[in-house]
């Protein structure tokens, strides 16, 4: 990151390492920007040209030119630098330039040409960049290039030039706090960026570059390439104060206006005159902008009022979606319903293999030398018995003091006690627990290699096969229970463990060990020496040669998290040691300094096994000690003269930051310093600046081996340490372009893309390698083409413990020719390494199989990922280099996630910077998008036993939603790339084509109809009382005592009742304090304003004798008046009320001082208090003198918002209550209960008019007395013995969730629902299956039959269109394809088809109903099971809107449409909803063929995305089901975005997580992509009083800024 500008300068070479210096105190964090832009400018200052400005100043300009294109590298002292790789290859490419470039070309070692003074002899000066301890935020140096750093900065420098415009997400201010230590410090403006070779933009350009992003494009979307468009800012409209303070208001304020404990039908009441009844479609209504509180609003294209930074984030959004996406998406169109995801084109440019079949490579004969031992305890006699004096194992301490020297001859005789305990002194003597060949666990913690090696040479001598694991610090550690798993498929029941050990494993209260989750039950016995007995005289163990008997289990960790044990033959065990003596040269008593983990791997094969052959000395190096002293190994190679050390690049990398000029280093004695993860093609870097630093120390270049290995084939290729140094080791510079299709080419460091790979060595010896390709069939590979390395050798794992499936597709691979013939007769096995043999046989490994992610069919490796998003840190943002990359599968392809630890001083802007200067640097650099990008605090990811990441985890935790991230960065627009095509509508076929069609294919047209009022009503009452009015005067003369009512309170005992003459005198008086007291007009509206209950009913028959029209209107709830009021006053004005008539309570509510501030309570109408009636009856009973005059008006709050009042005639009303009669066979002796809310719809007509005219009892239940006593409502049907019943789903849902828990003590208190026949649910909507089978499940054992339960259906046009009642078959429920269903079809599927949505039949058609499907747009007729309108005629369908403008166009239309083809004369209702016929094998009641009606959704509330329809309800279905915190969810579209609003029930710490899996589970259930996710608290979702979501409030209340979110995530 040094300056680019200084390239051309000539610095002294003091200077170059002293700025070296300066930079890496900066990337550690030591020192400030500001710091280090101040000394930075000292020390050049003398030496950059001095050009006169106009106030004499010199200006240093270090920005980059855009001319200047890709920055060259910088000159970098004492690093990778020092043997520069770039002016060789130039070189080398210029020589070739004449012939044709070779397919792949490798430079070995350092150029000996190079200009001495280029390859900066290492002072102590530039040697001291490493020499700072690094920061507790320091990366993890692995994945460090230097190279690789500048390749991203420059690429980032690139993207710089683009303005981005994309949205910050939204956190509300306790979130913010809580995931952030330092809450939100706006940057200094005047310190450099993070890359030096750019400043900002020009400071003194134009005035508002600051004010809308924090100093550097906040967001970058990868579907930006080619554009400079710069789009609206990230916040709304400066109020003044500075552009930092604002953008700190713009991301942290969320202005909280409304309590929203109690949603209301209508949120907000704009304005008292311009009120807006329905939304007409495509007209808007021009009004003022009113101001909701403090936000400022403005005017959307639909006329909804918003908050201008919301919208403006969204149109961000959208116009930051416009552009075009990369790659370029070509858009088909299919009509057929069964959409295909859109195929990944190969591109035509992509580079494919051209070099010739590759051939097998084939190791150095494995020389059998003389002394050689037959087995490996054979070679532990030798020496223990020979030499017991020798040295073994030095163990430290954590101060490096050697802890306990285990010599040869301790180690012979511990391990033969050990052997004999095992097989003697678990059990009894007939029953022994341990048997040869059984399977033993090893548990032994890190700091003692000793206890492990006498119990791993015991097991070998008791021929007991050992499976060494990790020790479990907890029950439930990361990884634990799968290593159970393991442990318990190989039979495991006795665990070998250390007494240090056994103290600290977790105990119970009773002080035994628990059993681990997911672990066999074990005995664990301790393997020191005290506690064992001496084995006797006579007892020896059985030493016989090496055969294919196990010797030991090595677990390995998948992909996927599951773990595997690899099984080792004592042949396999001795022949590697055999083949890496004979490698790495060992000779006896040679001393080995070992850091790396002793129970398996390199650790494992080098220092405990191989190390015994030969009798040498290990020196182990606990991980404690490292992480207090990283020198600790170094030094100890020097002062033990170790010939070899066994260490990882981060060891070498530790040591690097620790080192500190010590005098005393001299690494001379050292031959081999093994890198075990040398596969990894970063830890090039590690060796090559180790090298650079301790050259000077006495090490030789050529010492340095690194070695490629896996569990499965055990050491694949190791580098051989040579006596002569002019044999350099081999790198290449690789296109990462071409790595992506599995394609080696050569390409310059000058490139971005590239990745550098150094040789790990030859074929060991005795084994043959070939690589195959990844996928398929096992064929070899050309030669420049990379492929899985497969190894053929004696020295390798045999299987994976108990599993011949995967053991065969493993360890038994015969690699095919071409031309399809086997290359051997004997299987190779398969190493999980990437990568070819070069040159001279050298092995070259790019990644593992593991780390593969297929992305479009590209390659991808997880660590060159993780690799590109560390050097992209611009003040080393990543906690220690904590930083996971894996992939998930969504919609049929891999996307990229990435979840990084932050430091903890991060802050919100700190990690949005850096996460959209991520998203770009891979999408430059790899040409990859990256799908979600997830921010956790610092040492929250799980980790494994030695402190890395548990990368299997952290993907479960992700994918389960359990990961709890502070910020997350989703971008599905630019990654999903395979969405089904959208579907372009196809000219429509006429009415009249699809009549004829439906003829001619034999299907008949679908329509239904309930049974004949006409035929069926003989008695009198119907032809004598036209009016309701009439009906109760003649039961109250009939029938005075008739109990008409009973109202029950929330302890269910009875509050108050009516008898028909009780109701008659009531409604009289009423009638009289209208005409006198109100001086009301017959014709006249009155609005009442009541509670559920008996002063309502009462209130409307007093309407009906004084000829006034009545409204119900809900009462403004007390807690809530704010937002309850407002609609109050709309219903009360839209309906010109003349007077309003309520109780004394709600009376005085309505004129209070709260009232007061939500509206204006002078322009309330008159307002009556009935509890206070005049005692005079009315001198004569109104009486209509037309049945279709108007009875009373209905007013109800649709899901979208909209206020519609319906008119009901007098004859409407009267035929409506005959076909409910008629179909729930009401009659005076029945008793039905009612829990429901009387202000609208079917409900309003059960709770008042019903019982009048069919004369049975009605028992009341508030549905607002379920709060205190959910019970209320069961227990009441339970004690009246009723037989039928309704309720809403609100009451349903209280019920299910309330009583959840509580059936066996409701069954103890004698509730029995065994007489229940209707348990109705009164709805306007598409049943809810879920909770309708829930609810019947659940109270299935209090005798409710799951038969009882069914659903009604009405709309605004006919308040009750099908309704279950007493006879006629069962509703049936149908498995439609909700694919075909978005095309507007229906495809009938089995259940539990994928894609199936039920759909149950929505009740039975009443009588005197008939229905037709037609088409919505063409109003032709459709066939049976087609989707279309659901069309009604009948007696009881309303007579029209009721509106204040007279706009008489929108009724006709609804309520007086004809068919265009068929039947044009009849005229039906337009109901608004989605449904199709279908005529079924069940008989009605009459003995016809049922047919059966299924309702889908509304059309006003259907969505249009991607040209198909989607129904809210099952989008939020599917994200309901994504995790358990998620209790609501709404959707709604604004411009083309999916806005999702989920409610969380949990800590506001668990809202992140819900983010990805909503995005997920919208993608692959319903091919959409979610442009917004906002997470909301609770209750925010407003429900109106049929349970329904109010979508458009809640997206008008989203847009205004009223919702306090807790997160709102702007998806790209």
């Amino acid at each position: 990151m040094a300056d680019r500008s200084l390239e051309g300068m000539a610095l002294p070479l003091e200077v170059r390492a002293r700025l070296a210096e300066l930079e890496l105190e900066l990337s550690e964090g030591d020192i400030t920007q500001k710091g280090y832009e101040k000394k930075r400018s000292k020390l050049i200052g003398a030496y950059l040209p001095q050009p006169p400005t106009a106030n004499g100043a010199a200006v240093v300009r270090c920005r980059l030119q855009p001319g200047e294109g890709v920055p060259r590298r910088p000159f970098r002292s004492a690093h990778i630098g020092v043997c520069d790789i770039r002016e060789a290859a130039a070189r080398e490419r210029a020589a070739s330039a004449a012939g044709n470039r070779p397919l792949f070309y490798f430079r070995f070692g350092v150029d000996q040409a190079l200009p001495q003074e280029r390859r900066a002899p290492v002072t102590p000066s530039s040697a001291s960049r490493y020499h700072r301890r690094r920061s507790s935020g320091s990366r993890d140096e692995r994945y460090r290039s230097d190279v690789h750093t500048e390749a991203v900065q420059a690429a980032l420098a690139k993207h710089k030039e683009r303005k981005m415009a994309v949205p910050m997400p939204s956190k509300r201010r306790s979130l913010v706090v809580q995931t952030s230590m330092d809450a939100y410090t706006p940057p200094d403006t005047s310190s450099g960026s993070e890359d030096e070779g750019s400043v900002q933009g020009d400071s003194q350009g134009t005035p508002t570059s600051s004010q809308g992003s924090i100093n550097m494009e906040h967001w970058i979307s990868q579907a930006i390439h080619g554009s400079t468009t710069s789009t609206t800012s990230s916040s709304s409209t400066q109020s003044g104060g500075s552009g930092a303070a604002h953008r700190l208001a713009d991301v942290m304020a969320q202005t909280h206006i409304e309590n929203h404990s109690a949603p209301p039908d209508v949120t907000t009441y704009t304005s008292e005159h311009s009120i807006q009844v329905e939304r007409p479609q495509g007209s808007t209504t021009s009004r003022t902008a009113p101001k909701y509180g403090n936000a400022e609003l403005m005017e959307t294209g639909d006329g909804v009022p918003v908050s201008s930074r919301v919208s403006a984030k969204i149109q961000q959004l959208v116009n930051t979606l416009k552009r075009p996406k990369r790659p370029p998406l070509r858009e088909f169109f299919v009509d057929d319903f069964e959409e295909l995801l859109e195929v990944q084109q190969p591109d035509p440019n992509q580079p494919k293999p051209e070099g010739a079949q590759m051939l097998a490579t084939r190791g150095e004969q494995l020389g059998v030398v003389t002394n050689w031992p037959p087995s490996l305890e054979a070679a532990l006699q030798r020496w223990g018995t020979i030499s017991p004096k020798a040295p073994c194992l030095t163990t430290m301490d954590t101060n490096g003091k050697p802890l306990y020297i285990l010599t040869y001859g301790k180690l012979w005789t511990r391990s033969m006690k050990v052997a004999y305990n095992i097989l003697h002194k678990l059990g009894t003597k007939q029953e022994p627990m341990v048997r040869p060949g059984d399977r033993v666990a090893l548990v032994f913690p890190n700091n003692d290699p000793a206890a492990f090696m006498v119990a791993f040479y015991g097991c070998l001598l008791a021929e007991v096969v050992p499976v060494p694991i990790e020790v479990p610090l907890t029950r439930k550690d990361a990884g634990s229970q799968q290593i159970g798993f393991l442990l318990g498929s190989c039979g495991v029941t006795v665990a070998l463990t250390s007494d240090a050990c056994h103290k600290g494993l977790p105990k119970s209260p009773t002080g035994e060990i628990p059993q681990f989750k997911g672990w066999p039950k074990l005995l664990w016995f301790v393997t020191e020496s005290k506690h064992l007995s001496k084995p006797p005289r006579d007892w020896f163990p059985h030493i016989k040669d090496a055969n294919n008997d196990t010797a030991y289990i090595e677990y390995k960790t998948c992909k996927d998290g599951s773990v595997l044990g690899v099984t080792v033959t004592r042949i396999a065990l001795l022949t590697h040691c055999q083949a890496l003596t004979q490698a790495c040269g060992y000779t006896e008593a040679e001393t080995i300094v070992n850091v790396l983990d002793f129970k398996k791997d390199v650790g494992l094969w080098h220092g405990i096994l191989t190390s015994v052959m030969n009798m040498m000395h290990v020196i182990s190096i606990p991980y404690a000690l490292m992480k207090v002293n990283p020198l600790s190994w170094i030094q100890k190679v020097c002062q033990y003269k170790a010939k070899v050390a066994c260490v990882k690049s981060r060891d070498m990398h530790w040591a690097l930051v620790a080192h500190r000029d010590q005098r005393d280093v001299n690494l001379s004695s050292l031959r081999m310093l093994i890198v075990a993860d040398g596969a990894n093609p970063w830890s090039i870097s590690s060796c090559d600046a180790f090298l650079n630093v301790f050259q000077s120390k006495g090490l030789r270049q050529e010492v340095i081996c690194p070695c490629a290995s896996s569990p499965e084939a055990l050491t694949v290729a190791i580098r051989r340490p040579t006596d002569d140094s002019n044999q350099p080791p081999g790198r290449g510079v690789l296109s990462m372009h071409g790595l992506t299709y599995g394609v080696i080419r050569v390409d310059s460091e000058e490139k971005l893309s590239v990745l550098t790979v150094q040789d790990v060595g030859l074929v060991m010896p005795g084994a043959i390698m070939c690589s195959v390709k990844p996928d398929g069939v096992p064929q070899l590979c050309r030669t420049d083409e990379i492929g899985e390395l497969c190894v053929c050798a004696v020295a390798t794992g045999t299987s994976y413990y108990g599993l011949s499936g995967m053991t065969k597709n493993t360890f038994e691979v015969f690699p095919m020719t071409s031309s399809g013939a086997p290359i051997s007769e004997y299987p190779f096995i398969r190493t999980g390494l990437l990568g070819f043999v070069g040159p001279g046989g050298l092995v070259f490994v790019v990644g593992k199989m593991d780390g593969l992610m297929v992305v479009s069919g590209r390659r991808h490796n997880a660590d060159d990922i993780v690799a590109t998003a560390l050097a992209v840190e611009p003040m080393k943002f990543v906690y220690r280099g904590r930083i996971a990359v894996f992939s998930v599968t969504v919609l049929h392809d891999e996307r990229i996630v990435i979840v990084a630890e932050q430091r903890p001083d991060s802050t919100e802007e700190d990690s949005f910077q850096w996460m959209s200067r991520v998203l770009q640097a891979i999408d430059s650099i790899h040409q990859v998008g990256v799908y979600c990008l997830a921010l956790v605090p610092a040492n929250t990811l799980p980790k494994t036993p030695l402190g890395g990441i548990h990368l299997s985890e952290t993907k479960q935790l992700f994918l389960e939603g359990s990961l709890h991230p502070c910020n997350v960065l989703m971008c599905p627009h630019t990654c999903v790339t395979n969405l089904p095509k959208p579907r372009q509508k196809q000219p429509e076929i006429g009415p009249a084509s699809v009549m004829v069609g439906n003829l001619v294919s034999g299907k008949r047209i679908a329509q239904a109809s309930g049974r004949d009022l006409g035929q069926i009503e003989d008695n009198d009452q119907a032809r004598k009382f036209l009016f309701l009015s009439e009906v109760l005067q003649w039961r109250a003369q009939t029938t005075p005592d008739h109990l008409l009512y009973t109202l029950l309170n929330c302890r269910g005992t009875i509050a108050n009742s009516l008898t028909c003459v009780q109701l008659h005198k009531r409604a009289e008086k009423i009638a009289v304090m209208l005409m006198e007291r109100g001086h009301l007009q017959d014709g006249d509206h009155v609005a009442l304003v009541y509670p559920p209950g008996i002063d309502l009913i009462a209130a409307f028959y007093g309407c009906l004798y004084a000829g006034c029209v009545p409204i119900t209107v809900r009462p403004p709830h007390p807690q809530n008046i704010a937002t309850t009021l407002p609609t109050v006053k709309m219903i009360v004005e839209v309906s010109r009320s003349a007077c309003l008539m309520t109780t004394q309570l709600i009376c005085k509510l309505l004129r209070s001082r709260e009232a007061a501030a939500a509206v204006d309570v002078r322009t309330w109408p008159l307002i009556l208090d009935t509890d206070d009636l005049p005692k005079k009856r009315p001198a004569q009973i109104y009486k209509p003198s037309n049945p279709d005059t108007l009875a009373y008006l209905d007013f109800s709050v649709s899901t979208t918002g909209m206020l519609a009042g319906v008119k009901m005639s007098h004859a409407a009303t009267s035929a409506f209550c005959r076909s409910i009669k008629l179909q729930c066979e009401l009659y005076p002796s029945r008793e039905v209960a009612i829990c429901l809310d009387p202000y609208c719809g079917l409900g309003f007509v059960l709770w008042c008019l019903c019982s009048v005219y069919s004369g049975h009892q009605s028992i009341l239940i508030p549905p607002s007395e379920l709060e205190t006593n959910p019970a209320l409502w069961l227990l009441a049907v339970s004690q009246y013995k009723v037989r039928d019943t309704f309720c809403s789903y609100s009451v349903m849902e209280l019920c299910t969730k309330g009583l959840g828990s509580q059936t066996e003590s409701l069954k103890a208190r004698g509730l029995d629902l065994s007489r229940v026949r209707t348990c109705v649910v009164v709805a306007e909507e598409r049943p809810r299956i879920a909770l309708t089978q829930s609810f019947s499940k659940l109270f299935k054992d209090l005798g409710l039959h799951p038969r009882a339960v069914s659903t009604s259906f009405g709309c605004r046009v006919n308040l009750a269109i099908c309704l279950q009642g007493t006879s006629g078959p069962d509703p049936t429920t149908v498995y439609v394809d909700m694919r075909a269903l978005r095309h507007d079809r229906v495809r009938l599927v089995e259940r539990g088809s994928p894609h199936s949505l039920p759909l149950m039949e929505s009740g039975k058609i009443l009588p005197g109903v008939r229905i037709i499907i037609a088409n919505p747009e063409t109003k032709g007729p459709l066939g049976d099971s087609h989707l279309g309108e659901i069309w009604v005629h009948s007696a009881h369908n309303a007579s029209g809107y009721f509106t204040i403008y007279g706009d008489e166009s929108l009724q006709s239309d609804h309520f007086n449409s004809r068919l265009s083809f068929g039947d044009t004369q009849t005229i039906w209702a337009r109901t608004g909803y989605l449904g199709f016929l279908r005529r079924t094998e069940l008989t009605d009641a009459n003995g016809e063929r049922h047919d059966a009606l299924y309702v889908v959704g509304a059309l006003d509330e259907a969505m249009e995305l991607r040209g198909m329809r989607y129904h809210p309800i099952d989008i939020e279905t599917s994200v309901i089901r994504a995790h358990k915190s998620v209790t609501e969810c709404a959707v709604f579209t604004w411009t083309n975005l999916l806005v999702v609003v989920v409610e969380l029930d949990g800590s506001e710490q668990e809202a992140l997580d819900l983010v990805p899996l909503v995005t997920n589970v919208v993608l692959e259930e319903h091919y959409l992509i979610v442009g917004v996710v906002v997470v909301v608290d609770i209750g925010v979702i407003p429900i109106n009083s049929r349970g329904e979501k109010q979508r458009m409030h809640l997206r008008d209340g989203f847009l205004a800024d009223q919702l306090d979110p807790i997160y709102v995530a702007y998806n790209m």
